[in-house]
């Protein structure tokens, strides 16, 4: 899908801000919400206020900011309206530790209003139109996870054992879709530091699919009883690789020898312009990630220092796209990392096009090479 001339149109989602035609009178109606300590419009405290919204990912929450971005914007020009849309992006961009996907929504909504046909009547009109498109864009846009489940589900068969990572909204919708007509099993990793493989875990025990929690370092372990290994997807980058939470990587990497598919789920308004070579050149990578410390001056200090890896049994792990929490259990007196530990470690890692199988997008079936092409052709209007 190239970038459309006309996103197109579907009925309002009751949890996406309201669609419908704005009137120019609303182009500069102040929002409440919208408006930061200064009393100035602050794209960030919009944003923040969509991605709390459980079903709403970053692409989307960044789309819908610009989108009311675009609604107070006072500029009279396309050079101005562009120009105010990259100063929001940047300065979502500035505020957020995991920018990447909040990238892939910024450059596409940008691409989508550069290259929107200029038909209307009057500047204010055309405004007008853009916002209409984008709101409802992200409103079909929330459609696209079912599209993918259906795709998915024509690749898992009855009595299948499955591997996934972490917590993905996507991978969820497909397994709980399948498991409507299949009988599944499935191995969720426990995601460490934040646990968030607990949250998948209680949602697929809740729905009556059979669930066991896998330590991350025992994925070499449990790969031989799997079928395949289906995870979600932060952004599919250009060169068809994948960004995903930390530990998906190596995942994929025993999956290859251990010649178990490796399948990606991800939503068309992942796909990302970036093109990694190695980790270290995500967006997501500084000089602080898995730098060494310094050693203590004193025996003392050092003593200090290993006193502070004593943690209580149960810390709690939150996620930061979502704001959820879930805990984490350990025996009394296991020494665990500490903060300033887990925040030396990254966040997202990525994975090579040729570990990857098949992407399983809303546009359809895809090798990591029909991503790239799929990209060229998104962006060449």
């Amino acid at each position: 899908m190239a970038v459309p001339s006309s996103l197109p149109a579907q009925p309002s989602a009751a949890d996406v801000p309201s669609g419908g035609q704005p009137g120019p009178s609303s182009l500069k109606a102040p929002n409440p919400e919208a408006v930061g300590q200064n009393g100035a419009f602050d794209i960030y405290v919009v944003y923040q206020r969509i991605i709390n919204n459980e079903d709403i990912s970053a692409p989307l929450a960044a789309i819908l900011a610009l989108t009311e971005l675009l609604s107070q914007s006072n500029a009279g020009t396309m050079f101005e309206l562009v120009k105010a849309l990259n100063d929001g992006a940047e300065a979502l961009k500035s505020r957020v530790s995991n920018p990447i996907g909040l990238n892939a929504g910024c450059e596409l909504f940008i691409a989508f209003v550069t290259l929107f046909p200029h038909e209307s009547a009057s500047f204010p009109e055309l405004k007008t139109e853009l916002i209409r498109q984008g709101q409802k864009y992200a409103s079909e846009a929330l459609t696209y996870r079912a599209k993918i489940a259906e795709f998915a589900l024509g690749f898992i068969k009855d009595d299948s054992v499955i591997l996934t990572h972490s917590y993905s909204r996507v991978v969820l919708q497909a397994l709980l879709h399948a498991h409507k007509s299949k009988r599944i099993s499935v191995y969720v990793t426990e995601a460490r530091p934040r646990g968030l493989g607990i949250k998948t875990y209680e949602a697929l025990t809740a729905a009556g699919i059979p669930c066991t929690v896998v330590l991350d370092s025992a994925v070499a372990y449990v790969m031989d009883k799997v079928d395949f290994v289906l995870v979600g997807s932060e952004a599919v980058v250009e060169s068809g690789g994948l960004i995903n939470a930390v530990g998906s990587n190596q995942m994929a990497v025993i999956a290859r020898a251990e010649n178990k598919p490796f399948y990606a789920l991800a939503e068309s308004y992942k796909f990302h312009r970036l093109f990694p070579l190695s980790q270290y050149d995500l967006p997501t990578h500084n000089p602080g990630i898995l730098s060494f410390p310094q050693p203590p001056q004193n025996a003392e200090a050092a003593g200090s220092s290993s006193q502070s890896s004593l943690k209580p049994a149960v810390v709690t792990s939150t996620s930061r796209s979502s704001g959820s929490t879930a805990p984490v259990a350990f025996a009394p007196g296991q020494r665990i990392m500490t903060p300033e530990q887990i925040a030396k470690n990254p966040d997202v890692d990525y994975t090579r096009p040729d570990l990857i199988s098949l992407v399983f997008s809303d546009v359809g079936i895809l090798t990591p090479e029909g991503v790239s092409q799929y990209l060229v052709g998104m962006f060449a209007g």
